[in-house]
Formats: C-alpha cells, sequence, structure tokens
C-alpha cells in the first residue's frame, strides 16, 4: 500500500459483518458516499447498523445516502497505541461527529490533519475517503477533515 494512507500498513482491514448488516455502508464508501440507516416505518436515523429500528421496532431499516458533512461533537487525541502498528504513530486525533442531516447520529473517525492542530466542539467537518484498492479486499475508511 502507499504511504499517503493516514493510518500505517499493517493495520487490519475493516471487514462487512459477516451477515451482511453493514456490506451496504461499505459499499457506499466504495463509492464515495457516506451511507446512514433509515427506517422505512417511523423514519428514525440510526448508527450503527441493527437490523431493527430502535424507535418502533421495525425491521424495515434501509440505507441513505447523507451529506459528509457534519460537526464535530467530541474529540480525543490518544497517545496510547491500540494496535501494535501503531506504536510509534502517537498522538492522533479522534472525532465523535453529528450529522445534522441524518437525525444528529454521530459517527467516531480519524481528524486527518497536523496532530498538534486546536480542535473546537462545534467546527464543521467533512468527510474524505480514503480508497485502498491494493489490498486483498478493497475497501475505504472514512476520515474527517476541517470544512475550508
Amino acid at each position: 500500500m502507499s504511504g499517503a494512507f493516514y493510518l500505517p500498513e499493517g493495520m487490519p482491514a475493516p471487514e462487512p459483518a459477516a451477515d451482511g448488516l453493514d456490506a451496504a455502508f461499505w459499499k457506499g464508501t466504495r463509492n464515495g458516499e457516506l451511507r446512514v440507516q433509515r427506517c422505512g416505518q417511523c423514519g428514525t436515523w440510526q448508527w450503527g447498523p441493527e437490523w431493527l429500528c430502535h424507535q418502533c421496532q421495525s425491521f424495515d431499516m434501509r440505507w441513505e445516502k447523507v451529506e459528509g458533512r457534519g460537526i464535530i461533537y467530541s474529540w480525543e487525541r490518544p497517545w496510547h497505541p491500540v494496535h501494535p502498528v501503531l506504536r510509534e504513530f502517537g498522538p492522533y486525533l479522534v472525532v465523535m461527529v453529528e450529522l445534522p442531516h441524518a437525525g444528529g447520529v454521530r459517527m467516531i473517525g480519524n481528524l486527518l490533519g497536523p496532530v498538534g492542530q486546536e480542535v473546537e466542539i462545534g467546527a464543521e467537518v467533512e468527510a474524505v475517503f480514503e480508497p485502498h484498492d491494493e489490498a486483498p479486499v478493497p475497501y475505504t475508511l472514512v476520515q474527517w477533515q476541517h470544512v475550508s
């Protein structure tokens, strides 16, 4: 893999759940789309993926393309490695992004840019799709960056 990726080589590749629950999410990322589940009965948005709606218990869950923009709800600058490959790769920035166009659901991801950058709650961010085409099973990660 190329050195142009945010995380170093050797990190485990994400895999869709064996039951196919999140396959539409990963298919969307490959197409540069952010997808979130929405109930076909009551319209409730939810993240992470589930077979039934948290609001009305319907099994009519659908995947909808949403705008890849949100606001920083929370953030952290971890210094500890969560995987052996990251032993020399800290610190890094992790953000919890609230998606106002998807009912306010929140996703966690890396914040791109200098590790020492200032991070503010409420700052606008946008999704950046990082394709890993050379992986044995190609995948695309969703990273976040400040809106300029």
